[in-house]
């Protein structure tokens, strides 16, 4: 077991992933009250922990996931965009100002490091960095950065250190088209064309970064 570690990009498109990765995205500052949130916030540490990092891999990390994407999740669970019991329960009386206040808390802690699975690294690493040309998938570090920061200002999330067992759910989802809450559906027409060899990989690298 170890943490993910750097893989040279494919040279093909090593330039702009160099540039669109060169970015540590961090979050973008939140709109809401981190102190507000903290009271708002115990509901929610029974799943993903006091300060946002979960026990359970089945359960999001989110602490110092970028505000922008943390309001439009809780906002896409309310709607019925996207489907889960237990967080619609949550989220059903939740107002605008409820999820600022949450993603203001939320943004401010630190992920837990966590290791990937060597057996999965070179795989994961490689499609991560460099992406699959001969199946046509892009490149995460595209828009998820070189740590997995995310980009705040654009919306894409913060993936590293996430779950293994959790970013593979969510990777599945988008590729059977149960999960549909991705921008232009980008996530969607990615994840057709991974094969679930290529999910648990790069789930598991994911997982190493930080």
């Amino acid at each position: 077991m170890k943490r993910s570690r750097p893989f040279p990009c494919l040279p093909v498109i090593a330039g702009a992933l160099l540039i669109a990765g060169a970015m540590k995205s961090t979050a973008a500052v939140a709109a809401g009250s981190a102190e507000a949130g903290q009271a708002k916030a115990v509901v929610c540490s029974a799943c993903h922990g006091v300060d946002g990092n979960s026990f359970n891999p089945e359960w999001p990390t989110i602490a110092g996931q970028n505000p922008a994407y943390f309001v439009r999740s809780l906002q896409a669970f309310k709607s019925g965009e996207r489907q889960n019991v237990l967080m619609a329960a949550q989220v059903a009386t939740l107002t605008d100002a409820d999820m600022d206040d949450l993603a203001a808390f939320f943004v401010g802690k630190q992920r837990q490091g966590r290791a990937a699975d060597e057996k999965f690294v070179r795989t994961g690493e490689r499609i991560y960095r460099g992406g699959n040309l001969e199946s046509g998938i892009g490149a995460c570090i595209a828009c998820h950065g070189p740590q997995g920061n995310g980009n705040g200002p654009a919306g894409y999330p913060a993936i590293g250190g996430q779950h293994a067992a959790y970013t593979a759910a969510q990777l599945r989802a988008y590729r059977s088209n149960q999960r549909s809450s991705d921008v232009n559906q980008m996530m969607r027409n990615n994840t057709a064309r991974l094969t679930d060899a290529e999910i648990d990989a790069l789930a598991s690298y994911i997982q190493g970064l930080r």
